[in-house]
């Protein structure tokens, strides 16, 4: 498995907003996490009493109300997201790879600690899913915007069961973004205008792979038409320096007074 990117990679993530990293795990450690975030959906292990949980539509629609907890309350696979897994052990060991410190080194400079602002399973059951509209990342209740998101494909991911798009070098720009989301999402003109400068690269991983996206870089997807789950693991790395709107800090995961696996 790589342990560091080259400066040639990290040049092309700056120029386009994402890179392909490959293979970043082993077989068992896939099937470990596999099989935890189908044990915590189906409340078979404790999880954080304030994990936030949230299952998906039958509409697929991203405007549509959905139902939310803190804690587990149902077992269902139909959970569209749930985040805070940087309080289970499992997942936290796969975010502390050294892979992922060596790229918060060049986002952030070698020597500063690092927090995450979400850790976050993204899910399409099958047949399902949520339609994903273009948008960028960009948190308006942060005192500090984060670059650097690593997100992981936990099965194989293709166009057919929703696959992340992006559009190169849109990292660069801004969109209007209203003061009640931490979201800029295009408007249908916009987005007419955007994808007719510039075709989307559509993200299709295998199982095990990842890809590292610059938090503003356009990005979207669809809804699953297969008859398997697309599930996905999203960790938005930061200066742990960053505080919220309200002077909240943020969980460390690389440097002094780190989460650790065994203390969890």
């Amino acid at each position: 498995m790589p342990q560091q990117i080259t400066d040639g990679q990290w040049t092309q993530f700056k120029e386009e907003g994402y890179l392909r990293l490959g293979k970043v795990m082993d077989d068992d450690e896939l099937a470990g996490l596999q099989q935890r975030i189908n044990d915590i959906m189906l409340g078979k292990v404790k999880v954080h009493d304030q994990m936030y949980m949230q299952l998906d539509s039958d509409t697929g629609d991203y405007s549509e109300k959905r139902i939310t907890t803190r804690g587990h309350q149902v077992s269902t696979l139909n959970y569209r997201k749930i985040q805070d897994l940087e309080f289970d052990p499992l997942f936290l060991s796969y975010m502390q790879k050294p892979l992922f410190r060596e790229i918060c080194a060049r986002a952030y400079g070698p020597d500063t600690p690092i927090s995450c602002y979400r850790a976050m399973f993204m899910n399409k059951p099958a047949g399902k899913g949520t339609h994903l509209p273009w948008h960028q990342d960009r948190f308006n209740i942060l005192d500090t915007n984060p670059i650097a998101t690593v997100w992981t494909a936990l099965d194989r991911v293709t166009i057919e069961n929703g696959c992340v798009g992006v559009v190169p070098g849109t990292h660069r720009s801004t969109f209007e973004q209203g003061d009640s989301t931490a979201f800029a999402f295009l408007t249908e003109e916009q987005a007419t205008t955007v994808l007719a400068e510039t075709e989307p690269e559509y993200l299709e991983l295998e199982a095990g792979e990842a890809a590292l996206l610059h938090n503003w870089l356009l990005h979207g997807s669809n809804v699953n038409t297969t008859d398997r789950p697309r599930r996905g693991f999203s960790v938005c790395y930061m200066d742990a320096a960053t505080r919220s709107e309200s002077g909240t800090t943020f969980s460390t995961i690389f440097g002094e007074g780190a989460l650790s696996p065994e203390s969890l």
